[in-house]
């Protein structure tokens, strides 16, 4: 049996904790340790059951515990060689941490990982296509402008998929941010709002995702009830039916203590 614990999700951290068959990996580490390692017990999970550790990119909210969390534990770092690159010129990782560049695919832990294009204002972003010990699927994709044809094809593989629905697109352009800020949230290289992930989402029901998370909302432009709103909205449309062709969760700012089985 597999499972996946959002630790956190939003601009203010983001970690997933992904566990199959004893052993675990986790995605991105972007609150501090003593963060991460509360909400690790609290959901009754243990650093020591991590074979690796994956990073999206290297923005603040996906990497800040990264260096002191691999000088307490000595497991292996992945990422693309652009975002390995950027955090060893800016020292956001110790010397002695095991770094190793995933181009396509590794193997570590009996989870076989599969790196997946993004579009992002980073160095080189990715996400996630992984497969579990006992051969369970699933994708994460966030910090994202628009869905690449490599991100479509990793969540229409997947049984379950973290899919971001950052903000409501009249929210961002009301709401109190600068002009440039919201101008770079809206592009290609910046965050996919609830209207994107909800037109995309059918396709991926009807090619057999059947969990769905909806991760990465913004605080300050987007809510719960509107990224499920317009999510189930598109779904129902298709005639797909909420609880019987697919569940649909929200990754909460802060663990919930609610792991999701598939």
């Amino acid at each position: 049996m597999a499972k996946i614990v959002p630790l956190f999700s939003s601009s203010k951290g983001n970690s997933y904790y992904i566990q199959g068959n004893g052993s675990a990996i986790l995605i991105d580490a972007g609150r501090n340790l003593k963060q991460i390692e509360l909400a690790m017990k609290e959901n009754g999970l243990e650093m020591r059951c991590v074979r690796a550790i994956f990073v999206t990119h290297e923005h603040t909210d996906h990497i800040s515990a990264l260096k002191v969390l691999l000088k307490r534990y000595d497991i292996p770092l992945f990422a693309s060689r652009g975002t390995l690159e950027n955090l060893t010129q800016y020292d956001k990782v110790p010397a002695s941490a095991r770094m190793n560049v995933i181009e396509n695919i590794v193997e570590t832990g009996d989870f076989r990982v599969q790196r997946v294009e993004t579009s992002h204002d980073a160095a080189e972003p990715c996400g996630y296509f992984i497969t579990t010990p006992d051969g369970r699927r699933l994708s994460i994709v966030t910090d994202t402008g628009f869905l690449t044809e490599d991100a479509r094809l990793a969540i229409s593989r997947s049984r379950l998929a973290v899919v971001e629905s950052n903000h409501d697109i009249d929210m961002l352009r009301e709401g109190p941010y600068p002009y440039i800020l919201k101008k770079r949230i809206l592009s290609d290289n910046g965050h996919l709002s609830n209207a994107a992930c909800a037109e995309a989402l059918p396709d991926f029901v009807g090619a057999g995702l059947t969990r769905i998370i909806l991760g990465h909302l913004s605080e300050e432009n987007n809510t719960p009830h509107l990224a499920l709103s317009e999510s189930v909205d598109a779904l129902n449309r298709a005639g797909m039916a909420l609880n019987a062709d697919y569940t649909l969760d929200v990754a909460p700012v802060v663990t919930n203590g609610k792991s999701v089985v598939f």
